[in-house]
């Protein structure tokens, strides 16, 4: 997976779980969290969204320094062969 396209599915989710939301204009470098008010299900929903449209597993252990678009976009890329 590349990076534009890491991208595309990571916005997919997040609108997906706060579909009012301006998931393009959010700074890619601001946590995700506070930038949306994300809680802890609203997490995990969007790492299902991810692990099934990337066909990756999102380890519990990695899923804390997935903050930001950024971040998250850079991580999708490495494990999926991008």
């Amino acid at each position: 997976m590349n990076e534009p396209s890491a991208r595309q599915a990571l916005h997919d989710a997040l609108a997906t779980i706060v579909p009012r939301s301006e998931v393009e204009a959010m700074d890619p470098t601001a946590d995700m969290r506070d930038e949306l008010d994300l809680d802890s299900m609203d997490l995990l929903n969007v790492t299902a969204r991810l692990e099934e449209a990337c066909g990756v597993t999102i380890p519990d252990r990695e899923l804390a320094g997935l903050t930001t678009v950024d971040k998250t976009v850079t991580w999708l890329v490495a494990h999926t062969g991008g």
